[in-house]
């Protein structure tokens, strides 16, 4: 069982942050079909900073992780700032914008990835090393029964997801710049009419989504696999989405979308070596989250209620 909570977490957390990316920027009014692709551009640019500088530290040191997470951040907003010109500026199809730049991060990630290890490195591979994440167990609550599994074999990242994510429900929810940017995705010419500018607060939206999933996409590359590539993070971005549409646009209900994903997951994993079935069988129980995606859609999509401006492209001469 706790073998079953820890691994659930740590897919949860970097989930959880993808998609309170997508509350930002859909609670705007800007569709964003593209975590996948921003969570890979941002993990990609961690990486990169583990690639070049990671030897200037210790071999003990953790601090070119924490470096690598803010170049992620930087990286992801960077990244989705395409997003947001295509969208907002030149106001194109959003959901064809988004997979355009899913697509483009797969390709782009994996042709540098190959390019500057044989270039600069000197060694054909599709992969950036970036060593294996310390974890640690909390004292004292890791010692109480079933529950301390949650405080059991705890990754440094899931610590920063877990203030950045309380951070940004107290900006969604009790500040003055989360108020006005869930108006930008309800009714958007009533922000207008107050003065505010509807496109500046959605293309800091489509930013902030980027920087938050840039942070989810280097997570998971530490926690799979210890490296990265453009494989580790492929399906997580949609799986975001799906989490984000039935927690109903709101973070608090997201994040028991984001654990019952996470559950099923490691769940599942743990079901394969309990009776003993072949490996290729875990392979199989990857689909197990989206299976459960499915049958959530089919009980719960008639009570979703989506931002009513969202996917409209904002036009301030209509009203």
């Amino acid at each position: 069982m706790d073998t079953v909570i820890i691994d659930g977490l740590s897919f949860m957390m970097p989930l959880l942050c993808i998609a309170v990316g997508g509350i930002y920027s859909e609670r705007s009014g800007v569709t964003n079909l593209a975590l996948e692709g921003l969570l890979g551009a941002g993990a990609f640019v961690g990486a990169l900073f583990v690639a070049f500088f990671g030897k200037l530290f210790p071999e003990t040191s953790s601090a070119p992780m924490y470096f690598a997470m803010a170049a992620s951040v930087v990286g992801g907003a960077v990244y989705a700032m395409l997003h947001g010109l295509l969208c907002v500026k030149f106001r194109a199809n959003q959901v064809i914008s988004g997979v355009v730049i899913n697509i483009l991060a797969v390709a782009l990630t994996t042709f540098l990835t190959r390019e500057i290890n044989s270039g600069v490195f000197q060694a054909p591979s599709d992969k950036i090393q970036l060593g294996v994440s310390p974890r640690f167990d909390v004292p004292g609550l890791s010692k109480i029964p079933v529950l301390g599994a949650v405080f059991k074999s705890v990754y440094p990242f899931q610590v920063v997801i877990l203030v950045v994510i309380i951070i940004a429900w107290y900006a969604l929810y009790r500040t003055r710049f989360g108020m006005r940017l869930r108006a930008c995705g309800d009714n958007p010419h009533a922000v207008d009419a107050a003065g505010i500018n509807v496109q500046r607060t959605r293309f800091l939206a489509v930013m902030i989504s980027g920087a938050l999933s840039g942070l989810g996409g280097i997570s998971f590359a530490y926690s799979f696999s210890a490296n990265f590539s453009a494989s580790i993070y492929v399906g997580a971005g949609y799986l975001a989405i799906a989490a984000l549409i039935f927690g109903n646009w709101k973070i608090v209900p997201t994040v028991g979308a984001c654990l019952l994903f996470g559950l099923a997951r490691s769940g599942g994993y743990k079901l394969v070596q309990l009776l003993a079935l072949p490996s290729s069988y875990s392979d199989l129980i990857m689909i197990l989250p989206y299976v459960v995606t499915l049958l959530l859609l089919i009980f719960f999509s008639g009570t979703n209620r989506a931002p009513r401006a969202l996917g409209e492209i904002y036009d301030k001469g209509k009203r």
